[in-house]
């Protein structure tokens, strides 16, 4: 099946690209999607007098990707995890987890976006990237530390109370 595409598609082609897809891809994706439409010389004539708008829709994309490309580089995330022996989380950190975390420092990220080269299940600094748009992927670090150190950092107001109340059971 001949298309024209109407949008950048990952691993297929550029906007105005004419290509050559599976049949099932064709209808049950591209087509769905209003990624493509059929490449018939109606519709090839119908793209030309488009192409000016979906171009500018396609550069508007890629410029606020590079915007939030721009704050997204170097940026480091913490999240806080429950830990059992050996340094293992329970569980393991998911992409909705890193996007809520970004949410909370007012950067929004589709976590369907987020890659993530494996589950991260250990302590310490792992490399994330945001495929934002097909040629836009920055990367950013999550930093996972465990719950217990986090919450040792608060004030140690906290912590009074609860050396007091432990001292009389060791007298028992």
């Amino acid at each position: 099946m001949k298309v024209i595409l109407r949008a950048d598609v990952e691993k297929l082609g550029h906007l105005g690209d004419i290509v050559n897809v599976k049949n099932g891809y064709g209808r049950n994706f591209l087509l769905p999607q209003k990624l493509a439409s059929l490449a018939t010389p109606a519709n090839i004539k119908v793209f030309e007098l488009e192409r000016k708008k979906l171009q500018a829709r396609m550069d508007a994309l890629r410029a606020s990707a590079s915007e939030l490309a721009a704050k997204l580089e170097g940026v480091v995330v913490t999240i806080a995890m429950r830990v059992g022996e050996n340094n293992k989380l329970y569980g393991s950190v998911t992409p909705a987890m890193i996007g809520d975390a970004l949410a909370g420092m007012g950067i929004e990220v589709d976590r369907h976006r987020l890659l993530l080269d494996g589950s991260i299940r250990t302590l310490g600094e792992h490399a994330v990237r945001a495929r934002l748009h097909p040629d836009i992927v920055p990367s950013f670090t999550v930093n996972i530390v465990s719950e217990d150190k986090h919450t040792a950092e608060e004030p140690a107001a906290e912590e009074a109370p609860a050396a007091e109340a432990e001292a009389p059971a060791e007298n028992a």
